[in-house]
C-alpha cells in the first residue's frame, strides 16, 4: 500500500491514473506521516502539507517512519522541503523543486506556498506558487517573450506578493505601474494562458511515476543508518497522536459537511473563524504579541467552560475533537489573540459588528425585543 498526502498540487483522481492502488488524503499536517506509517504501508507519498495555521509535518515523525522500514518519497511542495532537508537520512526527494531546496538554490518555505480551499472545494488553489511563477518566466525569457532585464523584474515584483495573493494578474497589476516595456508586459500576457508552466505538478508526477517503478521492483523494508531514539517527550507526542489518520480526516471532512447544510451556523463560524485568522495575520507582521500568561488565562477559561479538571478530562476531550495537544494550544494562542485584537479594537469594530447583525437578520430581531 502507498499511502499519498497531495491537496492543490494533484487531486486525487489525477494520482489515481498513476497509482490506481495509492490511498489519497488530504494535505498532510502533524502527525499524518506517524498515524500513516501504523497503517503499514510499503511506502509514503508526500507532495502538499500546511505551512500556516496548521502545524506542519514534523521531521521527527519522518524519521521515525523511515526507522519502520517505511519508504517516504517528497517532491513538489512540503515533500520537496522535507525530502531536501532530510535527504542524508534517506528520505527520497524527486524533481526539479526538491533539487533546488537540496542544493541550496531556494530556501524559503514560500517558494511553493499557496492559499487553497477546503476539503469540500477539492483543496483548489486559490494562488500561483513561487516555483511555478519563476518557471515561467525562465520559459518566456528562454522563448524569447521576455528579456533577462524584465524576467527578472517581474520576479521581483512576484517575490515581493504575500504568498496568499501572489498571482500572475497581480504581478502583471503592479508590472503596469513600473517602467517596465510595455511591448514585453503585453506580449507576455498574450503567451501566458498557453506558456505558464506548472513545475509542482509536473514534480508531483515524476514522482508518482517513481513510486510506481519502486513499487514494481518489489523493495525490501526500508533501512536507515541512524538509530531512533523513543525519548519519554516522543511517547508522550505518540500519545497525542492515536486518533487513526482516516477516521481522524472523515471527521474532519464530515463534521465540515454538516455544517455547510447549515447557513446561518456556516454563516456564524466562518465570521468567527476569519476573526482568529485575521488577528493571527496582525500578530504575524508585529502588531501585537501575547505573552504567556494570556495564554494561562486562556487555558484555565476553556478548562472551566468546558468541565476539564484532570490530565483525563484534557485526553478524553482531545479524542472527542479529533485533535492533538499541539493544535489545542494553537486555539488557545488563537482565541487570546482574538480576545486582545477586540479589546483594542476602535469604533469600527462596532460599525462591522453591526453590518454583521444586519446581514444575518439579528439586527431586527434585537432591535424589536421588549
Amino acid at each position: 500500500m502507498v499511502i499519498l498526502f497531495s491537496g492543490p498540487t494533484l487531486s486525487p483522481a489525477e494520482a489515481r491514473e498513476v497509482l490506481p492502488d495509492a490511498v489519497c488524503l488530504p494535505p498532510v499536517a502533524q502527525g499524518d506521516v506517524f498515524r500513516a506509517a501504523c497503517q503499514s504501508p510499503y511506502a509514503i507519498g508526500i507532495i502538499d502539507g500546511y505551512f500556516d495555521r496548521v502545524p506542519s509535518v514534523w521531521h521527527k515523525e519522518i524519521l521515525w517512519a523511515m526507522a519502520q522500514g517505511i519508504h517516504v518519497f517528497g517532491s513538489a511542495s512540503m515533500g520537496a522541503l522535507r525530502a531536501a532537508e532530510l535527504a542524508s537520512f534517506g528520505m527520497q526527494g524527486v524533481g526539479a523543486v526538491f533539487e533546488a531546496y537540496r542544493d541550496g538554490v531556494l530556501g524559503d518555505d514560500d517558494e511553493v506556498a499557496v492559499a487553497h480551499g477546503a476539503a469540500e472545494h477539492d483543496y483548489r488553489a486559490c494562488s500561483d506558487a513561487m516555483v511555478n511563477i519563476r518557471a515561467t518566466l525562465h520559459r518566456a525569457c528562454a522563448e524569447g517573450i521576455l528579456r533577462r532585464e524584465t524576467r527578472e523584474s517581474l520576479e521581483q515584483i512576484a517575490k515581493s506578493l504575500f504568498y496568499a495573493v501572489r498571482s500572475y494578474a497581480g504581478i502583471l497589476d503592479v508590472a503596469a505601474g513600473q517602467e517596465l516595456p510595455p511591448d514585453e508586459v503585453a506580449r507576455f500576457r498574450q503567451w501566458l494562458p498557453l506558456g505558464a508552466v506548472n513545475q509542482k505538478r509536473l514534480d508531483a508526477l515524476a514522482m508518482l511515476l517513481a513510486l510506481r517503478d519502486f513499487k514494481g521492483n518489489h523493495p525490501e523494508p526500508k533501512r536507515v543508518s541512524y538509530t531512533f531514539e523513543e525519548h519519554s517527550w516522543w511517547n508522550e507526542v505518540k500519545r497525542s497522536w492515536q486518533v487513526p489518520l482516516l477516521e481522524a480526516r472523515q471527521t474532519d471532512s464530515l463534521v465540515l459537511a454538516r455544517l455547510e447544510r447549515d447557513p446561518a451556523a456556516r454563516a456564524r463560524a466562518g465570521a468567527a473563524a476569519l476573526g482568529w485568522r485575521l488577528a493571527a495575520e496582525d500578530a504575524d507582521r508585529g502588531a501585537f504579541e501575547i505573552d504567556a500568561a494570556s495564554i494561562l488565562r486562556q487555558s484555565g477559561e476553556f478548562c472551566r467552560a468546558k468541565g476539564i479538571s484532570t490530565t483525563e478530562d484534557v485526553e478524553s476531550w482531545l479524542l472527542r475533537n479529533g485533535c492533538s495537544r499541539q493544535v489545542l494550544e494553537r486555539m488557545l494562542k488563537s482565541h487570546a489573540l482574538a480576545a486582545h485584537a477586540e479589546m483594542s479594537a476602535d469604533a469600527r469594530l462596532a460599525e462591522c459588528l453591526l453590518d454583521y447583525l444586519r446581514w444575518t437578520g439579528d439586527y431586527e430581531r434585537l432591535a424589536s425585543e421588549t
